[in-house]
Order: structure tokens, then C-alpha cells, then sequence
């Protein structure tokens, strides 16, 4: 069986504890080059994953024809560029999220991806956990009915320490964007054909300047609602990712995973095995987002969260951040 040839581009947190030793496992990909400026980080994973191909420009591995799909990990103000040119350049490409700081900036890699043929894909790892799946799969059943209301809530540390992250220009925005982002694709993809249609948000920045650090807000879709608290700064104990959808035939909870199915005054638990917990959990959602990334490149599986549906999600966030600009 050949192997998809991959590259990645930004050997920043996610490349170093997710891509690199991920791809390195999987029997349908390999990683075939690696870019980045900092020529230590390229000799350090260089030599450990025993990579030949290390590029300090961008254009040197889009020129690479034995690359045939590029995943995107810089800072989020260069992807745009960078997955315009590696589209055009013939590649498929995964950006990890948000994707691009606008959903202009979407719109263009969406063109790109269209005019090339070739597949742009956006890392909403949160999509591809084991305890979301199995969500997706009893809404899709009917066994919860139909979905009225599904409350979020994230309350993590920064995603990166890098200064570019809290500098709006170049990561887009805050917590928001960051975690909040994340919690909302997911629950728009549990209520996948549901529209927004208005909400209201309040953003605090109680320790940074120039991007929140905590959000809390609702969005109003056409017969359901979305609840999301994010937050960097919050006080807890550990981190807290709770997510609980409501249908008028029973509820879901995930992280933990569980699930009941009203029967007349009583209920019946759906929950059956529990997914795995913790950083295997973790570990496991970037897994299968890169199998099926490589399976939709191959042609073995159609793409989930493309380029045209991140778009729509960070349609409802730019949205969001007006309404609290605004006070509305």
C-alpha cells in the first residue's frame, strides 16, 4: 500500500506533542518534510523522527513534488497565505484551527481548494473524540429526539505561550477563537443544518490587553440554542471541558461520556462502554482527525470539517465578537 507523503509547516506545540508523533505511527501516511525558521527545532526532530527533507522556506517544500499534503501549523495570521500557495502548488492541506483569522480569508482558501481540486481541510480535533462520535451517532439514530439546547464550557490554559497568540492582528482573537471556537463547530455539528440567528456575549479582560480572556454568551439558531463559558483565567482546580446536549427524547453528556433515553416516566442508559478519558482521549480525537484526513486525500472517506464548513463557524464567531464590540 503506498503511503500519503506528508509535510508539515510550523514546528511549533501541536507539531512537536501531536502531528509529528502521530503521523510517525500511522500505516497509511508518512512524514516526508518538515519546515520551520528555527533551524534547531528542524536538526532536533530531524534527526529524532530520522526526517531527510528539512525546509526553512515555505516555497522550498510546496516545490517538493514528492509532498502530496501539507499540514498547516503556524500562527493563524499566516494561513491564508501559506495554504493559498500550497493549494495552488497542487497539495491537499490540514490548517489547524481556526483555519484563518476572517472568514474573508476563508473564502479565499476555499477558492484555492475548489480552483486546484484538492482538499482543505481545518483541524476541529473536538469533532473527532470517541465520546463525540458516539453523540453524533444517537442523534443521528433519533434516540434523543430532536436537539433544543446544548450548554458548553472550557475553562483551560492558553493553547500557546508564543507572544503572537495574544496579539490580535495575528492569532484573530482571544479565548474566544481559541477555545471557544472549538466548542462551538462541535455543537453546531451536533445540530448540523441549523442556522444562527442572533445570541448576545460579554467578553472580560481581566489580565490581557489586547484579547480576552474569558466569554460567556448564547446563540439563538432557528429552533435551538447554544450556551458557552471559555475562559484562560478563570480559577479551578484543573481544567474543565464539559459539554450536555438536550433532546426531547433524551440528553448526552460528554467528558464524561453518558446518555439517557426518556421511556415514559422512566429512562434508559445509553451510555453503554466508556470512551477513553484523559490525554489518551486527547491524543486519540488528533488520531482519527489525521486517519481521516489521509483517508479523505485517498479517497477512502469524504472530508468533515472542510474549509466551506469552518467558514460558516467563523461566520457565527465574527458575529459574536461584533455583538460584544457593540453591547447588543
Amino acid at each position: 500500500m503506498n503511503k500519503l507523503k506528508i509535510g508539515i509547516i510550523g514546528l511549533g506545540r501541536i507539531a512537536q506533542l501531536v502531528h509529528i508523533p502521530i503521523i510517525a505511527k500511522l500505516p497509511n501516511a508518512e512524514l516526508e518534510g518538515i519546515c520551520d525558521t528555527d533551524k534547531n527545532k528542524l536538526k532536533h526532530f530531524g534527526e529524532k523522527y530520522k526526517i531527510s527533507k528539512k525546509y526553512r522556506q515555505v516555497e522550498d517544500l510546496l516545490n517538493d513534488e514528492s509532498i502530496e499534503a501539507v499540514i498547516i501549523a503556524t500562527p493563524t495570521n499566516t494561513h491564508r497565505d501559506i495554504s493559498v500557495k500550497a493549494l495552488n502548488a497542487g497539495k491537499h492541506i490540514l490548517i489547524e484551527k481556526p483555519g484563518a483569522t476572517s472568514v474573508v480569508e476563508m473564502e479565499d482558501i476555499e477558492k484555492a481548494s475548489i480552483e486546484n481540486n484538492r482538499i482543505a481541510m481545518v483541524g476541529m480535533n473536538q469533532r473527532f473524540r470517541p465520546d463525540s462520535m458516539l453523540i453524533k451517532s444517537l442523534i443521528n439514530s433519533g434516540d434523543l429526539g430532536e436537539i433544543f439546547y446544548i450548554r458548553t464550557a472550557w475553562l483551560h490554559k492558553k493553547s500557546s505561550e508564543q507572544s503572537w497568540f495574544l496579539d490580535k492582528r495575528l492569532s484573530g482573537g482571544g479565548v474566544l477563537l481559541d477555545l471557544g471556537i472549538s466548542l462551538i463547530d462541535l455543537a453546531l455539528w451536533f445540530l448540523e443544518g441549523s442556522e444562527a440567528t442572533g445570541g448576545a456575549v460579554q467578553i472580560f479582560n481581566h489580565r490581557l490587553n489586547s484579547v480576552e480572556d474569558s466569554a460567556a454568551g448564547l446563540i439563538k439558531l432557528n429552533k435551538s440554542a447554544i450556551s458557552f463559558e471559555v475562559s484562560w483565567s478563570l480559577f479551578s482546580e484543573k481544567e474543565q471541558l464539559a459539554l450536555t446536549l438536550y433532546g426531547t427524547e433524551g440528553t448526552a453528556h460528554l467528558n464524561p461520556f453518558k446518555a439517557y433515553k426518556k421511556m415514559g416516566s422512566t429512562r434508559i442508559d445509553l451510555t453503554g462502554a466508556s470512551p477513553l478519558k484523559g490525554p489518551k482521549l486527547f491524543n486519540k480525537s488528533y488520531e482519527n482527525e489525521i486517519k481521516h484526513f489521509a483517508g479523505a486525500v485517498i479517497g477512502n472517506n469524504p472530508v468533515l470539517s472542510s474549509i466551506s464548513e469552518a467558514k460558516k463557524t467563523m461566520g457565527v464567531m465574527e458575529n459574536l465578537y461584533l455583538l460584544a464590540n457593540d453591547n447588543k
